[in-house]
């Protein structure tokens, strides 16, 4: 029943707390001053950003390591605004974050007041609004429930700020615990016997599988199959790359030729992934509507299942159980020899690829900051990728191992790398935290240096100089040869803003000092930022100007 003088501020805290949130993400504002006091005295770290699209950017990689709905605070309509470029993230890379939004007075709602306006309703999965008190922990419940539901995605909750203050809440609301789906016998033994016979299968590995259980069951079922791995979209990290299985990862960049020998597969098994655009590079493989193989397809939500591909078995279940079943359903009765040629050929593919030769040229690349990251580092590093075609060189140079991991975003989305950078800093430090981010990206939202500064976290930023902005550049180029426009830029000396700013600021214009550069970086105890003058003809591994 509700409690008089228990207020909607304090109910919803509580609320959160039951979610297991211990993280927010905000830029303060005062349509929710009631919800910033009453976190003031809860065990929820409370990190002010600089920037709303920031902080949303950091809520969505927060809820990329911890597997549960990231949560940003915004004031209403120009925070709102600012906060769209994460929601619309959040929705493209089915990522759940929840977004609450001070918003204007009751009174003042539909009469076109100071700063109104709901800009977030196009793009969230869910928009709610709180009015009634007694419906406080009911709304925060929902919120979770369809952000970490079905397909992931972002949730929105305003909050008219007259609202915080008011008593007669109900009683906080905990987390909904659902129970597994589970698959019938006979399907899944169909499943296993498409498995035993299968000359070239391949099991493409979706985001859903990272968790620790995940992780370890994929590696697991690759090796008592004899099962090649490739990783989708932004999922390099989730089979350490020195693996016989590992067979590559699919990107905007992957190559023709290794998509070829994908094509050769016989058998497909999607697990934990929607099959969305890039990582099927628009419905290059499996080909869409209609595959070259046998597809079994296994994700949570069952809209996914059968959407854009034609499927020979579909299981609308928790993916990391699907391969627990399939783990203790045992290997085939006997490996055909031509398995562990396929599995074999498929990693050398992959290794060949990763192969670093430096250029006959002086000329500096993005390569050159990969490879000199996977000699220091040996693969033991998180790094988080900004926009821009220089992450191809990432994907191809840098090999992680069973302790690293890759953050980045479906929607490619600029400005991303640095609010992530206080989400990934802040939770773990066991490895290196390490930001590749482009000029123009973290022009746009450098300014969260002075946040990492004021946390003294432990974040080596790369900055990319090529003073372009260089994928753009590229496309202009393809198009309208020798015809640039608005892409050039204008940069200010980035270790001396670093330095500014507290942190240790360096510069690079050789691979030498790349390499010496990273090495000093990851070594600082603090904040630093390298700032490396890369080619602005030599963009890609695979495109030059």
């Amino acid at each position: 029943m509700p409690t008089p003088d228990r207020t909607v501020a304090g109910t919803m805290v509580q609320s959160l707390r039951a979610h297991h949130v211990d993280r927010i993400f905000c830029v303060a504002g005062e349509s929710y001053l009631p919800l910033l006091d009453a976190l003031y005295d809860c065990e929820v770290d409370v990190l002010g950003c600089r920037h709303e699209g920031s902080a949303g950017f950091a809520a969505l990689a927060d809820a990329k390591l911890t597997g549960r709905a990231g949560v940003c605070l915004v004031s209403r309509a120009p925070g709102a605004a600012n906060a769209a470029i994460a929601v619309h993230a959040a929705a493209e890379d089915a990522t759940p974050l929840v977004v609450l939004v001070g918003d204007v007075p009751t009174r003042d709602l539909g009469r076109e007041s100071f700063q109104s306006g709901r800009p977030l309703s196009d793009v969230a999965k869910e928009v709610l609004t709180l009015y009634d008190p007694a419906a406080t922990g009911e709304t925060v419940r929902r919120a979770f429930r369809v952000a970490e539901s079905a397909t992931p995605g972002p949730v929105v909750v305003h909050v008219p700020e007259d609202v915080f203050d008011r008593g007669g809440a109900d009683p906080p609301a905990g987390r909904v615990t659902l129970g597994h789906t589970v698959p019938d016998e006979r399907d899944f033994e169909a499943v296993h016997d498409l498995l035993a016979s299968a000359q070239r299968p391949l099991l493409l590995a979706g985001s859903t599988l990272d968790t620790v259980n995940g992780r370890t069951l994929l590696r697991q079922i690759a090796q008592r199959h004899g099962l090649p791995v490739v990783t989708s979209n932004k999922n390099q990290h989730l089979l350490d790359n020195h693996h016989p299985c590992y067979a590559g990862h699919l990107h905007n960049s992957t190559q023709p030729k290794q998509l070829a020998e994908f094509d050769r597969a016989d058998l497909v098994l999607a697990v934990g992934t929607r099959l969305g655009q890039t990582t099927t590079r628009r419905l290059r493989f499996p080909r869409g509507p209609e595959p070259d193989q046998a597809l079994v397809h296994v994700y949570p939500d069952p809209a996914r299942i059968g959407r854009y591909h034609r499927v020979t078995a579909g299981f609308a279940m928790d993916p990391v159980d699907f391969l627990g079943r399939l783990a203790r359903a045992g290997p085939p009765h006997q490996l055909p020899n031509s398995r562990g040629r396929w599995r074999d050929g498929l990693h050398a593919i992959e290794e060949d690829n990763a192969r670093w030769i430096p250029p006959d040229s002086e000329t500096v690349t993005v390569g050159e900051i990969a490879s000199a990251l996977d000699e220091l580092t040996a693969g033991a590093v998180t790094v988080i990728v900004d926009s821009g075609t220089f992450t191809s060189w990432i994907y191809r140079f840098l090999r992680f191992a069973d302790n690293g991991r890759l953050v980045g975003i479906d929607s490619s989305a600029m400005g991303f790398a640095p609010g992530a950078a206080l989400a990934v800093a802040a939770r773990s430090r066991a490895v290196p935290t390490v930001v590749i981010v482009g000029d123009g990206g973290f022009a746009m939202n450098g300014g969260e240096l002075a946040t990492v500064c004021e946390r003294r976290l432990p974040v080596v930023f790369v900055v990319s100089d090529n003073a372009s902005l260089g994928t753009i550049r590229l496309h202009q180029q393809q198009r309208y040869p020798d015809r640039g426009i608005a892409t050039d830029l204008t940069n200010p000396d980035f270790p001396q803003l670093a330095a500014a700013y507290g942190a240790l600021g360096l510069s690079a214009t050789t691979a030498t000092e790349v390499r010496t550069g990273l090495a000093k970086a990851l070594a600082h105890p603090g904040p630093s930022l390298l700032a490396v003058r890369t080619s602005r003809r030599i963009l890609t591994p695979y495109r030059h100007l």
